[in-house]
């Protein structure tokens, strides 16, 4: 789906005092969309990380090694992978209502399904599901952020969205524990099934909500008024004037900065990822032993992250220096994966994953402020999922060669220090791309 343009008059860009319309308009669709659209994230990334938790019981309750758990926390990336890009096409050409209410229902499905999960390849061919389900979902959203708000008011709203991710774990984290304390046992199924049962219901009626809630376009915003809707159709126009429209496939893939791009983010979904899928594990082997207070020290760090969030977009929309808010955040998670395996205590262990958390969270939403300042319409649409994509095999790789390199030495630091590893590389590649490219 197209958004609506309209010829921008002169001067219209973005001026430097915003008018009370303009700052009007921004303030209401920022209420409208943002919370809303941070609740469903919450509700994906619940459904994608609560393996974690399960973790702690199904590995013991059915027999697993951590080869066999990283492999198929992964494999949920190969699905993502190959149904990405098709995804966003969808969405960008019909619309984003429909298509991430589609997404929505047929993962709360799947993740459902993983409560009856009795041998390693039923648990890789439902994950391989969950990530064709799951697939444009992040990358849809973040395109249709790109249908209201122009490129220098979105890093803000990034760092609003990307909240999501703490807020998971903030509410995931001490939820988790608590139904597999509390529900081992009801109706025969252990905890770990109950996780996956009852934590796919909010995504389910959140899937339906979009249905009823969601507007394709500023066009059909109803809620917004004749000239608020001038007001902001007029600022994307401008915008879009002056991005990237590749005319064709090879142009398309022959861009320089997509595969830096790409690069980076790989290197940030391996951090986060690899800090993801394995805090939970760190927390209880820095001497905490029941699964409620893992829950609720796990939470610790996603904590300090969603405090840092909001302020480092803020600042980056300010100051403009895209390029400073993504790469320094990198280089402190990286510093703090590194120095984790030695220390000793919980006290300081959530203090280095707290750092490490904020760091690698911050510098995903701040990523998503450099490719979205230079492509537009279906550009920004093959883009996004492209970089989305191809990054997130990344999340494939990172818990499997996290879970192997630590069966492999017997010591979890292995897969600390590659992670690290990983994020201090994408921090160098960051200052690879071009300034008046992306520092806007």
């Amino acid at each position: 789906m197209k958004t609506p343009t309209v010829t921008p008059a002169a001067g219209a860009a973005f001026p430097s005092g915003a008018t009370d319309i303009e700052t009007r308009a921004y303030a209401k669709v920022t209420r409208r969309l943002v919370p809303f659209l941070m609740l469903c994230y919450l509700g994906a990334y619940l459904d994608r990380v609560n393996v974690g938790f399960a973790k702690l019981q199904m590995l013991s309750d059915l027999q697993w090694s951590n080869t066999v758990y990283g492999l198929g926390a992964g494999v949920f990336f190969l699905g993502y992978f190959l149904f990405e890009v098709p995804s966003n096409m969808i969405l960008h050409r019909f619309g984003a209502r429909r298509w991430l209410a589609r997404i929505m229902i047929t993962w709360a499905m799947i993740s459902a399904s993983f409560a009856f999960v009795s041998s390693p390849t039923m648990f890789y061919v439902l994950r391989f599901l969950l990530g064709v389900a799951e697939a444009g979902f992040a990358p849809g959203v973040i395109l249709y952020i790109t249908y209201w708000f122009p490129s220098a008011r979105r890093a803000k709203v990034m760092g609003l969205f990307f909240m999501a991710i703490p807020l998971a774990s903030i509410v995931g984290a001490p939820l988790s524990g608590w139904i597999m304390e509390s529900f081992a046992g009801v109706h025969g199924l252990r905890g770990w099934q109950w996780l996956f049962a009852l934590e796919a219901i909010p995504s389910l009626i959140l899937g339906i909500t979009i249905l009823f809630y969601l507007d394709d376009s500023i066009a059909g915003a109803k809620w917004l008024s004749a000239e608020e809707k001038a007001v902001l159709q007029r600022n994307i126009a401008a915008e879009n004037d002056g991005k990237a429209a590749h005319q064709t496939i090879r142009d398309f893939l022959a861009d320089k900065r997509l595969w830096l791009l790409t690069a980076i983010y790989f290197c940030i979904v391996m951090g986060q990822y690899g800090l993801t899928f394995w805090l939970p594990t760190i927390v209880r082997n820095a001497g905490v032993s029941g699964m409620e207070e893992v829950g609720l020290l796990a939470a610790i760090p996603y904590l300090v992250a969603l405090v840092c969030l909001p302020l480092v977009g803020r600042n980056s929309d300010r100051t403009r220096a895209r390029r400073m808010h993504c790469g320094v955040p990198m280089v402190a998670a990286a510093i703090a994966l590194f120095a984790l395996p030695f220390t000793d205590g919980v006290g300081t262990a959530l203090a280095l994953l707290s750092v490490a958390a904020a760091g690698a969270l911050c510098g995903t939403s701040q990523f998503w402020a450099l490719p979205t300042a230079f492509l537009g319409g279906m550009a920004a649409a093959a883009g996004i999922a492209t970089i989305n994509c191809i990054a997130n095999l990344a999340g494939f790789f990172s818990p499997s060669l996290v879970g192997w390199l630590n069966d492999f030495t017997g010591k979890q630091g292995a897969g600390l220090m590659l992670t690290s590893a990983m994020l201090l590389i994408g921090a160098c590649l960051v200052t690879l791309l071009p300034k008046q490219a992306v520092d806007r």
